[in-house]
């Protein structure tokens, strides 16, 4: 663990998992265990967690690094709800078993609905005649009524349709290989994306990224979009070719796009993305909430109990799919 995030769960864990033996990275990439320092030579883990906090400056490459060259680990539980970076797929094939994390889905949603909200509810405008003190009514759009399409029904995409459906839209959600309880109004294939998005409304993006899912959007899917419809990506920037979608822009279709990932990131300074009037940047900060970490630690802890116990974490990810988002054949 990274000596940060148990300094803030040293009680939980020392409380709810009293056989756990911490062994500490600090920001320097330096280990301690019980106290001592230790080297990387001597480390013998057999759980990790991989959080916020070591990407948020912390010792994330030393972090991985160790991981990766460890014999003995045996569970990883990442704070991310994705697997695409490659450092996932070479753990899974060192037969370490990973977990993902649902602790982002409902800050994630609820940007979905307030990006969408802010489009549709013209609050600028608004605030632009208070500060002119000029009374004039301005018209707004609503959600009720609207056809939203979500790919990816997982953890996230099923917050974001629960929440869309209570504002009075209706949801079709996509996804290859439904499981029946997804709380949508309708399941489609990516087999009927194309005669589907004619009659959306509001295009969220959530699967993952892999082989299948790179470009998703793009020149074709962009052309079957309605003209005044909105493109939400909170997924992956591969999901979207973006030369593609500036010249559709261009045309006015989509209506906008509210866009969280992008291919680079940061997103450098000379991309059109940033100054584009029908395009809504930020930071890849969607998951950013209040809330994040509280269900992060509150995950971790529950998977600790239960790695510790002889039981199964929860959210373990497939480790075939886990590799083929690395775009392996297998």
């Amino acid at each position: 663990m990274y000596d940060r995030s148990f300094a803030r769960l040293r009680e939980a864990i020392e409380r709810q998992v009293p056989a756990v033996e911490p062994l500490l990275m600090a920001r320097d990439g330096s280990l301690t265990l019980a106290g001592r320092a230790i080297t990387a030579a001597d480390a013998a883990p057999v759980a990790a967690w991989a959080n916020s906090d070591l990407y948020d400056g912390g010792p994330a490459r030393e972090f991985m690094i160790l991981c990766l060259k460890s014999r003995s680990l045996r569970w990883m539980q990442s704070s991310a709800a994705g697997f695409d970076h490659p450092v996932f797929a070479s753990l899974v094939e060192n037969g370490i078993a990973l977990s993902t994390s649902n602790a982002s889905a409902i800050a994630i949603a609820e940007y979905v609905l307030a990006t969408v909200l802010a489009e549709y509810q013209p609050l600028e405008r608004r605030r632009e005649l208070q500060r002119e003190k000029r009374w004039q009514r301005v018209r707004s759009r609503e959600v009720a009524g609207t056809n939203w399409l979500v790919v990816g029904v997982g953890n996230i995409g099923s917050e974001v349709a629960t929440r869309a459906r209570a504002f009075g839209a209706t949801v079709i959600g996509v996804r290859r290989s439904p499981r029946g309880d997804e709380p949508v109004d309708r399941m489609i294939t990516p087999a009927e994306l194309s005669e589907t998005l004619p009659g959306c409304d509001v295009v969220v993006l959530c699967a993952p990224a892999n082989p299948d899912s790179e470009h998703l959007v793009d020149a074709q899917f962009l052309a079957r979009m309605k003209p005044a419809s909105l493109l939400v990506n909170i997924s992956r920037g591969a999901l979207i070719d973006e030369a593609a979608l500036l010249a559709s822009l261009d045309r006015g279709v989509p209506g906008c796009a509210v866009l969280d990932v992008f291919a680079t990131e940061p997103l450098p300074d000379s991309s059109p993305l940033w100054s584009h009037p029908r395009v809504r940047v930020s930071a890849h900060d969607a998951a950013g909430s209040d809330g994040f970490a509280r269900r992060s630690d509150a995950l971790f802890l529950s998977n600790l109990q239960r790695f510790a116990a002889g039981e199964a974490p929860l959210h373990l990810a497939d480790p075939a799919v886990v590799k083929r988002s690395r775009g392996d054949a297998t």
